[in-house]
């Protein structure tokens, strides 16, 4: 090992979850090596980047990407090469994936090896989710194979009958796989036969255009799914995610699960904190096609309220690289075109802009942003400026202000959600893996280097330690990195 330090962030606020100090931060192979204090000599290093006067934060790990996505007959524009690019422009040094079967005849484990040979040409670090349709006697053998792999979670969803939707039967016997695995079970909740129901009555109605589709799937139909599932989990004991919660009452749900002690979680993505359904009302509503849809003012600013309260645990982006041609093939029927937004490069200003107008601290976005989304995934050395970690870091400045370009931006589609926005809060410098990706003088693609994460079990992440990040508790000695190449 080389005695000199590859690379020294000198004179930097280093912000985490749990607090802030004024520190040098060194870096070694790849990792965070010391923590020094900034009153203390800048150490000599091969590389020396001055950070006086800005934060230095821990690398975004986004726990919720679609990368290079097929669904029915669309294909997100995306590949891995493209998404992992955006993620660093974005602060994100980490993304996880989903290995959703395309179709009947791919099986869960099928789908992740697909997907972890397509990571080989990330340049961010990659862990996967699976997902389960359908159950069959070789489920168990299937999700044992994952989690030897590494990937200890599984998605569901309780909705898109005919596609993606596993009934209630497979939800059930998935999470008592996943309590015997130490995994953790990853849920859409939208209520398909409400959503069915109401989506054909808008239809014979005439009223199944884009513009309409905020009316086809009611806040009712998400909050009912979270509270089945949510009983499903109790029963069975398992650990439950809910991706993408767009409502309070959601998310009050889980917090009264919490409440009772069971282990249930919230994530939301940045554009149900920052739009509403009157952009379903606007000269380009394609570019708002997501589900669940955009909420109505009052639920966008009580779900704020929900993150500057702290009960949301996660945000995460839920990228899904369509363009605008795949968009507005079908603009006159929700049913028939892709739902889904770009978001991996956008989720850190987005997430600060919204978290700092409801007054939260940095140590709060840090948690949601990073922290969170390490911690609850089990993904070893993420999350946490602390000797010991990967050396996943931000220079960044929460003061500088930039309106968004969607046509600039880096994830291989031709706009943005949030194009025209002025938003708060961007990197100035990236390091990945202890590379120095972003700085002023633009962007350093260092290649296919990104690696595989495999990821602990939940519940021996949660009880080591691990993730709380804490200077010298169990954190600071991570679990080993399991390299694809």
């Amino acid at each position: 090992m080389s005695r000199t330090p590859d690379l020294v962030i000198a004179h930097g606020t280093v912000v985490n979850s749990f607090g802030r100090r004024n520190a040098h931060v060194v870096v070694r192979d790849g990792r965070i090596d010391q923590l020094i204090d900034a009153a203390e000599p800048v150490p000599a290093a091969a590389r020396t980047i001055d950070a006086t006067g800005r934060l230095v934060v821990p690398g975004g790990v986004d726990g919720h990407c679609h990368v290079a996505q097929v669904t029915g007959r669309f294909r997100t524009l995306d590949d891995y090469r493209t998404t992992s690019t955006a993620a660093l422009w974005g602060g994100t040094t980490t993304i996880i994936d989903f290995g959703i079967p395309r179709d009947a005849q791919e099986t869960p484990l099928a789908a992740v090896l697909h997907k972890k040979e397509l990571a080989l040409e990330s340049r961010c670090d990659v862990a996967l989710h699976g997902a389960v349709v359908s159950w069959d006697e070789t489920v168990p053998w299937q999700l044992e194979q994952l989690a030897a792999e590494g990937v200890r979670s599984v998605k569901m969803y309780t909705t898109n009958r005919g596609t993606t939707m596993a009934d209630g039967d497979t939800i059930l016997k998935v999470m008592r796989e996943m309590v015997r695995l130490d995994g953790l079970t990853y849920i859409h909740a939208e209520h398909d036969p409400i959503i069915s129901d109401c989506t054909q009555q808008h239809a014979d109605d005439g009223r199944i255009g884009i513009e309409h589709l905020h009316r086809t799937r009611p806040e009712l139909a998400e909050e009912i799914s979270v509270k089945e599932t949510l009983a499903m989990a109790e029963y069975t004991k398992a650990p439950v995610y809910f991706v993408h919660q767009s409502t309070p009452g959601a998310v009050d749900l889980v917090t009264e699960a919490r409440a009772r002690g069971q282990e249930a979680y919230s994530e939301t993505c940045p554009h149900y904190l920052t739009l509403d359904d009157t952009v379903y009302g606007s000269a380009f509503p394609e570019w708002y096609a997501c589900c669940p849809p955009m909420r109505s003012p009052e639920t966008v600013a009580a779900l704020k309220e929900r993150l500057a309260d702290g009960a949301i645990h996660t945000v995460s982006s839920d990228h899904s690289c369509y363009d605008l041609s795949q968009k507005r093939e079908r603009t006159d029927d929700v049913r028939a075109m892709p739902h889904g937004l770009p978001g991996v490069e956008t989720r850190m200003p987005v997430t600060f802009t919204a978290m700092a107008s409801a007054g939260s601290s940095v140590e709060a976005f840090v948690e949601v942003f990073s922290a969170g989304p390490a911690r609850i995934n089990a993904v070893p050395g993420k999350g946490a400026i602390a000797e010991g970690f990967d050396a996943d870091l931000v220079v960044f400045d929460p003061a500088e202000e930039r309106t968004i370009d969607g046509g600039a931006l880096h994830m291989g589609t031709d706009f943005s959600p949030f194009d025209g926005r002025r938003l708060t809060g961007w990197p100035a410098v990236v390091v990945s893996a202890g590379r120095v990706v972003l700085d002023a003088d633009g962007f350093h693609d260092p290649g296919a280097v990104g690696r595989f994460v495999a990821r602990n079990g939940f519940r021996e992440h949660l009880s080591s330690g691990a993730g709380s990040a804490f200077p010298g508790s169990a954190a600071a000695t991570p679990a080993t990195l399991s390299a694809a190449k």
